[in-house]
């Protein structure tokens, strides 16, 4: 299962960050399990935050989960909580542009790490348009879609193996029909030779 549980965007102030923008998407979790994994993914957000060193990227991954966080030069940093399924490469993709945007629409002034002061829906739609990576993204759905043309064309290739032993098998049958047919045009001349009529 590909899935997106967390988007997050953090101001780091010395050694501490706080959340600026987030949004979860908990549905798979069941009801009573909702408010503790949504605790769990704040808390674990804030802390790689913190752990995350300006201008690198880390993926650090938990059982089945894995969490990617990237934090610019300006102590902005995002982070996504997907599945260990989702591609590494479209969860930067997504940290890289939600950070823009989110710089764009707020200056660091207000960066003050209360999800109030800077509202930020857009994150939704990034949340549910991020789902499934392959529509998302440009080059996930090239390489879905390389990926389905390999598979056709092993398939033909198969195909036309099977083909090409099969015509084989044919021309091994004629060539032994050959052999009888000739045998057994020998065995009628011969027959037909003793009860010529004149």
């Amino acid at each position: 299962m590909v899935k997106i549980f967390c988007i997050a965007i953090l101001h780091k102030n010395g050694g501490s960050a706080g959340h600026v923008a987030i949004s979860k998407d908990l549905s798979t979790f069941g009801f009573f399990q909702r408010s503790t994994a949504s605790e769990f993914m704040t808390f674990f957000s804030k802390t790689l935050a913190e752990r995350t060193s300006n201008g690198t990227r880390h993926s650090v991954k938990e059982e089945n989960y894995v969490c990617h966080a990237h934090t610019r030069s300006d102590d902005l940093c995002g982070v996504v909580i997907a599945d260990d399924d989702y591609p590494h490469r479209v969860a930067f993709s997504l940290i890289s542009k939600v950070l823009e945007e989110f710089a764009q629409l707020y200056p660091s002034s207000t960066w003050t790490g209360n999800t109030a002061d800077t509202p930020y829906p857009k994150l939704e739609e990034h949340i549910k348009k991020y789902q499934n990576p392959d529509e998302a993204d440009a080059m996930s759905r090239i390489h879905k879609d390389l990926d389905e043309t390999k598979i056709i064309l092993h398939k033909n290739m198969e195909d036309l193996l099977n083909r090409g032993e099969k015509l084989d098998d044919l021309v091994s049958k004629s060539e032994g029909l050959s052999s009888s047919a000739k045998m057994f045009y020998k065995q009628a001349k011969k027959t037909n030779q003793c009860c010529i009529v004149m």
